[in-house]
């Protein structure tokens, strides 16, 4: 057993007997190893900032965890169906993207997840980079294997949206809108971008990778200088730190419980929940798409995710890519 795995062992023990004191007995039994291994690896998870008391002749207690995103932390007390099968977490990597294509290319299970503390190479949309410093935020990319048509793909980035949503309200207690395509906004900045990305080929879908970051616990001096649009973290807007464990808790089952909807009732439910967090719906608006300016009322999203414009000509006008804002006077 790898020394990680032990030590993961570990603390899931402490998790499910929360408050309870665990002989080292118990310990070595359920571990396979020695007491002096138990003891030693114990002193290893105090230095990570685990607060685990030494209880005489009866054992060990876990008084208080840090704030680390480990895969058995996030499990105990994860209510899901689908999502969170199988959970990787890593200190450092260069983009939990890529790592999930490859173990989606390798066959790992749909809903398997992996989460970061910190990226070395995190990407936004259209190759844009996206800060990720460590111990702050949250970083993670969900396999999906939908049975989806592929022009129903977008869909999902609309789901993921929705979720991010969700999971900060309850975690977090605040009320975010969001901006076509895929951004979150709190007060008017950017708190979280999403980033999906897609496997396929004419006859359906392989997989889809969704790529979620938020900002959580992020201080002003973290955001890069040259930011392309305003940006914040709860705990700039709130003042109060977020548990990063309890927060990917609940955005795992804000996606499974949304995952399951769209599987079983189409993406109706999906686009309405979305359209109510849009602030946009009805609105005049400019869209830069690169070309032409457009102009027209917001009649919400189409099912392939296009942004529908009444222009005044007839049928709604989809817009399939391009920056809003709010029409100019």
């Amino acid at each position: 057993m790898g020394q990680n795995h032990l030590r993961e062992d570990i603390i899931r023990m402490f998790l499910e007997h929360e408050g309870q004191i665990i002989s080292g007995a118990e310990l070595s039994l359920n571990l396979g190893v020695s007491r002096t291994a138990v003891w030693k690896h114990i002193n290893q998870l105090r230095e990570e900032g685990y607060e685990i008391e030494a209880v005489p002749a009866q054992g060990y207690k876990l008084s208080a965890r840090p704030d680390a995103l480990l895969p058995a932390s996030i499990e105990i007390g994860l209510d899901t169906s689908i999502i969170g099968r199988q959970i990787e977490c890593h200190a450092e990597i260069d983009s939990t993207n890529l790592r999930a294509q490859v173990l989606a290319e390798q066959g790992a299970p749909e809903g398997s997840v992996v989460v970061a503390d910190s990226q070395s190479a995190g990407r936004g949309r259209m190759g844009r980079p996206w800060g990720s410093p460590a111990g702050v935020n949250v970083y993670t990319s969900i396999i999906l294997r939908p049975t989806l048509a592929l022009s129903e793909a977008t869909q999902l980035t609309f789901l993921a949206a929705v979720a991010v949503a969700r999971a900060l309200e309850k975690s977090c207690d605040v009320r975010v809108n969001v901006k076509w395509p895929n951004d979150i906004l709190l007060n008017g900045k950017k708190i979280a971008g999403l980033l999906n990305e897609l496997s396929a080929e004419t006859e359906g879908i392989h997989h889809v990778i969704l790529g979620i970051g938020v900002n959580l616990n992020m201080e002003q001096n973290q955001f890069p200088p040259d930011l392309r649009y305003p940006a914040t973290s709860i705990l700039l807007e709130s003042g109060q730190r977020v548990d990063r464990v309890q927060f990917v808790r609940d955005l795992l089952s804000e996606i499974d419980i949304l995952y399951t909807m769209l599987l079983e009732r189409g993406f109706v439910p999906i686009r309405l929940a979305w359209e109510a967090l849009f602030d946009l719906v009805g609105a005049t608006v400019d869209v830069d798409t690169g070309s032409t300016p457009v102009c027209g009322r917001v009649e919400g999203i189409a099912e392939d995710g296009a942004l529908l414009l009444d222009t005044g000509t007839g049928a709604p006008t989809p817009i399939y890519s391009g920056d809003v804002r709010p029409a100019s006077v």
